[in-house]
């Protein structure tokens, strides 16, 4: 099966984001794909901030990309666009990093009014840097998900179904199984 790297562009270590990533990561695991979750906020903010393409972190990162069949990319929505964690990361990695991947752009956020995040800022950079095909996303409101103090994830219906639907159709474009959807919960 393919190989996946699952990027949280989110600056919290408490991030809804990265736990909602961490949940599909295990959806996709079960599909027999080999998942790597990645945490943008681990690398060392010198190296991002000072555009160290050097830096032993960011070479990890690169080879991470390059090794991976496809991506999923999440990230907390603000001020209408994906975060400046994420962006930092994206502009340190080679003009076509992307090409020959397969990417599932993910986002969160507070607002409905956010929801063309996606398609709108995040959408035209994975475009640009060559990703071979971008399936779908999602955008879930924060409120539709629920962290519990053991760790455990709860995701409301509606958006837990659309969910697995984009997960689903990612894993199929990797040529892997899928999940009914009624087996989501």
């Amino acid at each position: 099966m393919a190989t996946i790297l699952s990027v949280s562009g989110s600056p919290s270590a408490t991030s809804r984001t990265a736990r909602l990533l961490r949940h599909l990561d295990q959806r996709l695991t079960a599909q027999g794909h080999e998942v790597i979750p990645f945490d943008v906020r681990d690398l060392p903010a010198e190296a991002l901030l000072g555009a160290d393409f050097r830096h032993p972190a960011i070479v990890q990162a690169t080879a991470l990309v390059e090794r991976a069949d496809g991506l999923v990319v999440g990230t907390p929505v603000y001020k209408a666009a994906y975060s400046g964690l994420l962006k930092s990361l994206l502009d340190l990695l080679p003009q076509y990093a992307l090409a020959g991947k397969t990417i599932l752009p993910l986002a969160t956020g507070g607002s409905v009014a956010h929801v063309l995040a996606i398609d709108y800022a995040l959408r035209p950079v994975l475009s640009s840097m060559g990703a071979t095909h971008i399936v779908p996303g999602w955008f879930t409101l924060d409120k539709d998900i629920t962290a519990g103090d053991d760790g455990t994830l709860t995701v409301a219906p509606g958006s837990a179904q659309a969910l697995a639907q984009v997960t689903d159709q990612f894993s199929a474009a990797l040529g892997g199984r899928t999940t009914l959807l009624a087996a989501t919960g």
